[in-house]
């Protein structure tokens, strides 16, 4: 799955991955992490999620990596914010406040920008790449942040054979093998949403569940 699969979802407007509201699950579990405030909270192929809006407000400096500048344009405009924008080796530079968006391909990001991110808040990242890529993706970011990061990881478990993604099923038990050279992976929390996701429920799927980790440091 390449770069100009998900530029050409933005372009034709494909994106009901993009949510028109804050995740309640962030919001019920990120105080649990005591990520401290002024502490920088990556969000890895963040879109234009109003995560970013909430977390922000919590008092931390929001780091989002987003390779579709139309989604990084709208993300600011829809949210009433004019960004500064410069140039650098890991493309191009949106910020707003305490808000920044670095509109490029995060594995090109290194530990120069991702070790000082003590959070992270992971719901469309991992669940958006193929198989293939994820222990990859994991080991290059997860693996350069802060020693001591914390963070949230929201993944779908469904039978793969049912649909296909993306967002893709990740169950426990690879998300137990790709994190553990990295950090722990605890779940929080499962629940069913099949009766929420129309889409699912029309590709006949039989199962969805929507599955909270906490990453990192473990208190």
């Amino acid at each position: 799955m390449d770069a100009e699969f998900w530029l050409e979802r933005w372009r034709e407007g494909r994106t009901h991955f993009h949510q028109a509201r804050i995740t309640p699950l962030l919001q019920k579990y990120w105080p649990t992490l005591d990520v401290p405030k002024g502490g920088k909270v990556l969000v890895p192929l963040c879109g234009k999620s109003l995560d970013m809006v909430w977390l922000a407000a919590q008092g931390h400096q929001v780091l989002g990596a987003e390779l579709s500048q139309l989604a990084v344009e709208q993300f600011f405009t829809e949210n009433e914010l004019r960004p500064v924008k410069h140039e650098s080796a890991y493309g191009t530079h949106y910020v707003a406040g305490n808000i920044e968006i670095v509109c490029g391909d995060i594995f090109k990001m290194d530990a120069q920008v991702l070790s000082h991110c003590v959070g992270v808040f992971d719901r469309a990242a991992l669940v958006a790449l193929p198989d293939a890529m994820r222990a990859s993706y994991v080991r290059h970011v997860y693996g350069q942040l802060s020693p001591s990061y914390r963070g949230l990881l929201i993944t779908l478990d469904y039978p793969q054979e049912e649909m296909a993604g993306p967002p893709f099923s990740v169950v426990d038990s690879e998300v137990q093998a790709i994190f553990s050279d990295v950090s722990p992976a605890v779940i929080i929390d499962r629940r069913d949403i099949l009766d929420k996701e129309p889409k699912f429920q029309s590709a006949g799927v039989s199962r969805l569940d929507t599955v909270v980790y906490r990453l990192g440091v473990q208190d």
